[in-house]
């Protein structure tokens, strides 16, 4: 997508690094808590589901104060913000309807587990709350000595509670509260990812951190500085909220759903219309700001890349980058990397998160890349046969076939349109 620098890694696996061996605030891992569940009374607990629009927006102030104690950077989907905006962009009774599970001991919230349970084809499925935007599952649970017991009595509760058939969490870090749980409890994985990342942290300024990249890297960017700036001066536009923020969000959707058309891609998120409408809210900030950063790069009055990031506890999750397809040949996106990446070090943000997938372009940036996967549990039979026959094997295939055939149509078409210049030539 972009244009890559010396250090290419050909796989994700190829800079995986170990959770707990990366430096400091690259993990954000929790000290280690206890692991034996215990009975709901043992633990003193009251648990309780929440299903209507009233009864979540609710929990607002609790879910910020447990947010305030106990979330970590990885946890930006987690907010409370975030989950209003999406309820308020993707929320449709009729599809999906509200399953949050709190756990409170002695009146006070020590666990939020955000989950929506919907039910098409006869069948029932947990899903976390914020597909498809929210890019890291997980839920918010208290630092207590027994919070994994806490975590497992409330998943346990969510699952007799929910009558699902199956259970399907997607982009569940290996670093994420869940994580341990649910490789404990018989759910298997049933898609890797890599979400890779730069640890800016390691480094005292962007001076320092950019001599890991080799000369020639360093170089290349600074040509295409020049050359992209023969056109007209670059400036670079950063916002937190306002009319253009949302304008600017909106524009970079369109930009993404010109560019995997130009490429002969299918993305079902993108194309859906609450998408749109979900980042322009949040870029906007009207109300209940989501930690939202809109940049843009810019030449002669138009944006020729733009990049929605999230900033959380010292970590930016960026969600989109993306380029004007007529800027690609000046690499527009690479230079708008290297501005947001200054940036990050101007106002003290210690991680990049280039997130999944695990794109060639962003392997050239990163330090390292965290294990992603999403994962499937049946709880009945007829959950086995989703788990298995469609979760496993036709949603890829699916997939696949479609993006094959798009690809296929829209080579056909650029030789047609070759071949009618041709004619139109003689």
């Amino acid at each position: 997508m972009l244009a890559g620098n010396a250090r290419t890694a050909t796989t994700a696996e190829a800079i995986i690094r170990p959770i707990g061996s990366v430096a400091a605030g690259v993990s954000d891992m929790p000290k280690p808590r206890d692991t034996a569940p215990g009975p709901t009374h043992d633990l003193d607990l009251d648990l309780e589901v929440v299903t209507t629009r009233a009864a979540f927006n609710a929990l607002e102030a609790e879910w910020n104060a447990l947010f305030d104690r106990a979330g970590r950077s990885i946890h930006v989907f987690q907010t409370f913000n975030w989950c209003w905006h999406w309820c308020a962009a993707f929320l449709t009774e009729d599809a999906s309807k509200l399953f949050v599970v709190t756990a409170r001991r002695q009146g006070r919230l020590v666990l939020i587990l955000p989950l929506v349970r919907e039910h098409s084809f006869g069948l029932t499925r947990l899903a976390f709350l914020g597909e498809p935007v929210t890019q890291y599952g997980d839920a918010l649970v208290d630092v207590l000595a027994d919070s994994a017991s806490i975590l497992a009595t409330a998943w346990r509760f969510a699952i007799e509670r929910s009558g699902a058939d199956c259970v399907h969490l997607r982009r569940v870090r290996a670093d994420a509260n869940l994580a341990p749980l649910l490789a404990a409890s018989g759910a298997r994985i049933s898609e890797k990812l890599a979400a890779p990342y730069l640890d800016l942290a390691s480094a005292a300024n962007f001076d320092a951190y950019e001599q890991r990249y080799s000369s020639k890297a360093r170089k290349n960017r600074r040509r295409l500085l020049r050359r992209f700036e023969e056109r007209a001066p670059a400036t670079l536009e950063t916002l937190l909220s306002g009319t253009r923020a949302r304008e600017l969000a909106e524009l970079a959707i369109l930009l993404k759903r010109a560019w995997l058309k130009d490429r002969g891609l299918v993305s079902p998120a993108l194309t859906d219309p609450r998408t749109r409408t979900f980042f322009a809210n949040v870029a906007e900030a009207k109300v209940r700001p989501a930690g939202c950063r809109v940049t843009s790069l810019e030449t002669r009055g138009e944006s020729t890349a733009i990049e929605i990031a999230f900033d959380c506890k010292g970590r930016r999750a960026v969600h989109v980058i993306v380029f004007a397809l007529k800027y690609e040949r000046a690499s527009p996106g690479q230079l708008l990397i290297e501005r947001s990446i200054r940036n990050c070090f101007d106002i003290g943000v210690g991680t990049y998160d280039l997130m999944t997938p695990a794109d060639a372009y962003k392997l050239d940036w990163a330090d390292g890349a965290t294990e992603v996967n999403d994962w499937t549990l049946a709880c009945t039979a007829r959950g086995r046969i989703y788990a298995d026959l469609y979760l496993a094997r036709l949603r890829p295939q699916l997939k696949r076939a479609v993006n094959t055939a798009t690809q296929r149509l829209r080579r056909l078409r650029g030789r047609r349109g070759n071949n009618d210049s041709a004619t139109d030539g003689d």
